[in-house]
């Protein structure tokens, strides 16, 4: 159904990246360390770009196999027990053999451990008397709120669950940002915790007691493609400075200086490295002017290039639909079924086939553009009265002279109708994109979602909204230019 030029088009946008690109996951501390690694891949003069916040464990490792990124941070215990699961391995060097199979190649320990632990308000275990993991079993009651990610991931809910034999049944997958202003607010007993999440002491949390060794360490180690070390050396060796060079506390502050303070992420890594290593990283700060002009290239960029693709194929299948009943009837079912699946589902789905970033986005978009357009040209074309058909074939004109100088324009209020619904959806399914990459006003909302950032989730929201009043108030301008006022 997408033609092999479009395809290719988005091939070429989706892959475009300088010479090395820095992946990180969707939590704080993932992208301040992405940005460590930018910086001193360029230290090392190798011209380096970070995909910040790209989405969980599997999207972003995937990323890494397939060479939509060339490098990010992971922690050993993740590798362990939820990528390589199956395989079991039971020590680093099965680990690098594993990654080696993919193409990969594990650096040093950083330096510190991320672990899991399962938190509470100091105040909320004090009163119930629970100190460790067994201690929790002994109260079904709880309300627990753990981040998405760890309710379904092998060494997450479902093994500590069955490992201590855990009653509890109020429990939901949350952002983990939210879980802590759960916590917070009372609303929440318990939630995971990072071991160093700067919110841990902010909010007077305590970590309880894994008195039945269920979690394993979770070092923060280096992945990258092992072909860097021949194609840019110079990257590799400049990495391998980190190695011991962030210790816990070190993190905890940077986390807390991002998260508590509202120092931006680079800036915050580009202290760090001035710190430790003397180094004088160049960091761009964008105003808010500049940051709102980009995402909105990014964002119209994924509306426009999704709707006209769809419009290229939803008027012809529209046209087809109406010339054929049968036929018309399985079209408008197909791309109803399109319509239904949801959007971060389809997001997903698109990633096998077209990576991160803009082109799994943009089909995404076109997918759901589809069935507006398909089913008011349908309508249009079919509401057209019979005399006014009757007549034209009287006229002896062929049927594309008909379909061009009468039907088409006897449809065009409905079609444009259909245009303007395709739009305005497009223009805020497209914050979506900004789970996978593609850029827009989505990745203000999901930084501030995550930063518990008011301002940044207002500075994608607001601007997202005035774009879909002005998207419909310019399809009505347009319609009333082009639609003659007897059909009006």
């Amino acid at each position: 159904m997408i033609s092999a030029g479009f395809l290719a088009c988005l091939s070429l946008v989706g892959c475009a990246q300088t010479e090395i690109v820095v992946g990180s996951k969707n939590f704080t501390e993932s992208v301040i360390l992405g940005e460590l690694v930018k910086f001193l891949a360029r230290d090392g003069g190798v011209p380096a770009e970070h995909r910040q916040a790209l989405g969980g464990t599997r999207l972003v490792y995937n990323a890494l196999v397939s060479g939509e990124i060339d490098a990010y941070v992971e922690y050993t215990g993740t590798l362990t027990h939820e990528i390589f699961a199956q395989e079991a391995p039971q020590g680093e060097a099965d680990l690098r053999e594993l990654l080696e199979a993919d193409g990969l190649s594990m650096g040093a320990p950083l330096g510190f451990v991320n672990n899991y632990a399962i938190g509470m308000a100091r105040a909320r275990a004090q009163e119930l008397g629970i100190v460790s993991l067994s201690d929790f079993a002994r109260h079904p009651e709880l309300v627990l709120r753990f981040g998405s990610e760890f309710v379904e991931r092998a060494d997450g809910w479902p093994g500590l669950r069955a490992h201590y034999g855990l009653p509890q049944l109020d429990v939901l997958g949350v952002d983990h940002d939210l879980a802590y202003r759960g916590l917070a607010a009372g609303d929440v007993d318990a939630t995971d915790l990072y071991t160093t999440d700067a919110e841990i002491a902010y909010y007077d949390l305590v970590a309880l007691e894994d008195d039945g060794a269920y979690f394993p360490r979770y070092q923060a180690v280096l992945l990258y493609r092992t072909e860097l070390e021949s194609s840019l050396p110079a990257a590799v060796a400049s990495w391998a400075r980190l190695s011991g060079a962030i210790d816990e506390q070190a993190m905890i502050a940077m986390n807390g200086r991002v998260k508590l303070d509202g120092v931006p992420e680079n800036v915050c890594a580009a202290d760090f490295l001035v710190q430790r290593f003397g180094l004088e990283p160049e960091v761009r700060r964008d105003g808010l002017v500049r940051r709102l002009w980009r995402r909105t290239l990014e964002h119209l960029t994924l509306v426009f290039v999704s709707l006209f693709a769809a419009v290229a194929l939803a008027l012809p299948l529209g046209v087809l639909a109406a010339r054929r009943p049968k036929l018309g009837q399985l079209v408008l079912g197909l791309v109803g079924i399109l319509q239904t699946i949801p959007a971060l589902a389809l997001l997903v789905f698109m990633i096998p086939l077209l990576g991160i970033g803009f082109g799994p986005a943009v089909v995404a978009l076109f997918l759901y553009s589809l069935l507006p357009i398909v089913r008011n040209t349908h309508a249009g074309l079919t509401a057209i009265p019979a005399p006014l058909q009757e007549s034209a074939r009287a006229l002896g004109l062929p049927w594309r002279a008909r379909l061009l100088r009468i039907e088409l324009p006897l449809a065009l209020p409905s079609i444009l109708a259909g245009l303007q619904t395709a739009a305005v959806i497009n223009v805020g399914a497209a914050t979506l994109g900004a789970l996978i990459g593609a850029g827009g006003y989505g990745q203000a909302i999901l930084t501030g979602i995550r930063l518990d950032d008011v301002g940044l989730i207002l500075e994608g929201a607001i601007p997202a909204a005035l774009l879909a009043v002005l998207v419909q108030a310019a399809f009505g301008l347009f319609g009333r230019l082009v639609v003659s006022p007897g059909l009006r």
